[in-house]
């Protein structure tokens, strides 16, 4: 089970850094304005519309990765396939990045890709958007670290 954790998390952590590199758009604007520039809130929004909305079906595929990553850990956990500790802490740490994205990040993308909210609220669910997905990052990273290095 331990490949197929590590695959998933790797898979995971590689569209992290995709989104990434549009999120930190936000998070160089050393003067933190209130609104974003139009020319950073329209790259970020043109990015979460191709990637939650246009790009059916393949869109789907990264929410399929996500549940077979938390069915390979409890599988992982119901085996003998790694220490329980790791299999615990991999259930935490990829199930809490998992359901933030399911909650918050996927729909606040899908909205912020629709650019029907006024640019001050934009710049907020940009910004919001970024924090996630660093949250997220650090969450799968440690995953995969702790996989790697104690899954078996």
């Amino acid at each position: 089970m331990n490949a197929f954790v590590t695959a998933g998390t790797g898979f995971l952590l590689a569209v992290l850094w995709f989104d990434l590199m549009f999120d930190l758009q936000v998070a160089s604007r050393r003067d933190r304005p209130q609104r974003l520039p139009e020319e950073v809130l329209a790259s970020i929004a043109a990015y979460y519309r191709r990637v939650t909305t246009a790009a059916r079906p393949m869109n789907r595929l990264i929410g399929a990765v996500m549940v077979a990553t938390i069915v390979a850990i409890v599988v992982q956990i119901a085996g003998d396939d790694a220490p329980a500790w790791v299999a615990w802490a991999s259930l935490a740490l990829a199930g809490s990045a998992i359901a933030l994205a399911a909650a918050h990040t996927f729909p606040s993308a899908v909205r912020l890709g629709a650019r029907t909210d006024p640019v001050e609220v934009q710049s907020r669910i940009a910004r919001s958007i970024c924090r996630d997905h660093l949250l997220c990052l650090a969450a799968i990273a440690s995953t995969l670290a702790i996989q790697l290095a104690f899954g078996g």
